[in-house]
């Protein structure tokens, strides 16, 4: 691919590209809509992700192109900008805003971008741009940033530039990724550590739904305030910082002053996810795969049940996992409302699951879903 960037970016810019950089995508095992809620996560590094080539140029604007996109945008450099639209560019763009608050001067650049994440599948497409963007221009202008400032950095991009009201764990997992080895975070403290993914005779696929979701306009935020609201009722009886402070049991004794069914249900989501987080934790350590099966599926069933970010598409996907003997887990990955699916299935069975899966989505869908393979792997790196 590096190959075929540089020779992409000759024919759009006319030069040479001076520099490749490559940065994953990433898929969370277990642990989801917990990370703004200070809990534990489970996220790894994925072989899909961003290539970006750049050189500098003496016309001090910004410019920037993908192979992924007919958009193109240009701006001056050296300049704090607002987010345009809906644009894919704003991603590296808010990058660079951080960069220019922070008082580093970056002079005109040209950059060339490609994914083989499928866009708003849930496999931070954007967490990956962001992180690109981020790694290539502090390595290639030696800015002295260390990777978690990089991760802090794309997070602010995403709360304030963009709008979307996430936690840490996409950025962190994209830039902190190593091969076969999964990130247990904790969102509140940033503290980690990595666990060995001995997958044996299973592999990973990933089954992109193809029902594209925006977050910032779709019901994400209002999750994030439902459990603001929880913790808020709570608050009223114990002292908490956040949700995931709780374990299951200590919720169950102060439950009751949540009366309203929804954020209960919330709530309820919440504390048990973080549990399952320690239980794949120590499945994986002890190499028992089908107990970390049976904690994928339980996670899929208390997002679709209590949290009510799944949907027909994820469901679909889930159920005939559930029923096809040659898989021991799934679950939806990412945010939800579209996007991903993740499944644990037995080497040797890639073509027959996909072709099963695909005859069973159809029927019920009425379109095919996408099925890839993947490998866990790195963090972002310079080619």
């Amino acid at each position: 691919m590096k190959i075929k960037l540089e020779e992409k970016f000759a024919e759009q810019y006319h030069k040479n590209a001076d520099a490749v950089y490559f940065t994953p995508g990433r898929v969370n095992l277990i642990g989801e809509h917990i990370d703004y809620n200070g809990g534990l996560v489970m996220p790894c590094a994925i072989t899909l992700g961003t290539w970006l080539a750049l050189a500098p140029n003496t016309d001090n604007k910004f410019r920037f192109k993908s192979l992924n996109f007919e958009a193109q945008t240009e701006v001056e450099s050296n300049t704090k900008h607002e987010k345009n639209g809906s644009l894919w560019a704003n991603y590296p763009i808010g990058v660079i805003n951080e960069f220019l608050k922070d008082g580093k001067e970056i002079p005109g650049m040209d950059f060339l971008y490609f994914g083989n994440i499928p866009i708003g599948s849930g496999l931070s497409s954007s967490a990956s741009i962001e992180i690109a963007t981020a790694f290539a221009l502090n390595h290639y202008f030696n800015l002295g940033y260390d990777n978690l400032e990089l991760v802090k950095i794309a997070k602010r991009v995403e709360n304030d530039f963009i709008g979307l009201n996430s936690g840490i764990m996409d950025q962190f997992a994209v830039a902190f990724g190593e091969k076969g080895k999964a990130i247990v975070l904790d969102c509140e403290t940033l503290k980690y550590k990595m666990v060995d993914v001995d997958l044996g005779n299973y592999v990973l696929a990933i089954i992109n739904t193809k029902k594209p979701r925006e977050l910032a306009d779709s019901k994400y935020n209002e999750r994030v305030e439902e459990c603001q609201t929880a913790l808020k009722l709570l608050n009223e009886e114990i002292k908490l910082n956040n949700l995931c402070e709780l374990t299951a049991e200590k919720f169950a004794l102060h439950s009751h002053v949540i009366t309203d069914e929804v954020i209960l249900n919330r709530a309820t989501h919440v504390v048990k996810e973080n549990d399952r987080v320690h239980l794949a934790a120590k499945a994986l350590n002890a190499g028992e795969l089908n107990e970390f099966g049976r904690l994928m599926y339980a996670s899929h069933q208390s997002l679709k049940d209590l949290y009510e970010v799944s949907g027909k598409e994820l469901d679909a996907v889930v159920d005939f996992c559930s029923d096809y003997e040659h898989v021991i887990g799934a679950r939806m990955t990412g945010a939800g409302f579209g996007g991903c699916a993740i499944a644990l299935l037995e080497k040797g069975y890639e073509e027959d699951f996909a072709k099963h899966l695909t005859d069973y989505y159809v029927a019920k869908i009425g379109y095919p879903a996408e099925i890839y393979v993947s490998e866990i792997g790195n963090g972002p790196i310079k080619l």
